[in-house]
């Protein structure tokens, strides 16, 4: 069955982490598994910290970006509409923390697992996991902060 990630329904995202439109980008990809957002990447040794583990900046990168996509899936899941339909939403970072637990291996799939825990308003609040074999790495908190809404921006696009 063809997985629906969030991050093809962002058309000319540029974004570093998860935009489709950047070519030396992390290619985020995440979908739904249950009430859990997952995000299986697989890293290259241009993104190792140290030999064979991954940089920690990259790590926050790939939670983050997770995470905007998982906020933006859930404002839709909870208004019971497809991630094709209008209005256009999209989130943006208000805060992003990250307890790195032990070093994240570089050389095996990254697995992000991120579960919505408050929304309130244009907030929404999520607990995100970083493993590797089962194994975790790495836990955040982060805050998406709605930032865009087509109902109000008649014809923006966020991403230009």
């Amino acid at each position: 069955m063809k997985k629906d990630y969030f991050q093809q329904h962002m058309p000319e995202n540029v974004c570093f982490g998860c935009g489709e439109s950047n070519e030396e980008g992390l290619h985020v990809q995440s979908y739904w598994e249950g009430e859990e957002a997952v995000c299986t990447w697989n890293s290259q040794e241009k993104y190792h910290g140290w030999a064979n583990l991954l940089n920690g900046g990259i790590l926050a990168t790939l939670i983050d970006c997770h995470c905007m996509g998982t906020a933006m899936a859930d404002a839709y899941r909870r208004e019971g509409r497809s991630l094709d339909s209008a209005p256009t939403y999209r989130y943006a970072t208000g805060t992003i923390t990250v307890k790195y637990i032990k070093p994240t291996p570089n050389d095996h799939p990254i697995e992000l697992r991120a579960q919505v825990t408050e929304v309130k308003g244009k907030k929404t609040v999520m607990t995100c996991t970083a493993q590797v074999n089962g194994e975790v790495t790495a836990t955040a908190e982060v805050i998406a902060i709605r930032v865009f809404d087509s109902s109000t921006h008649h014809g923006a696009n966020p991403f230009k």
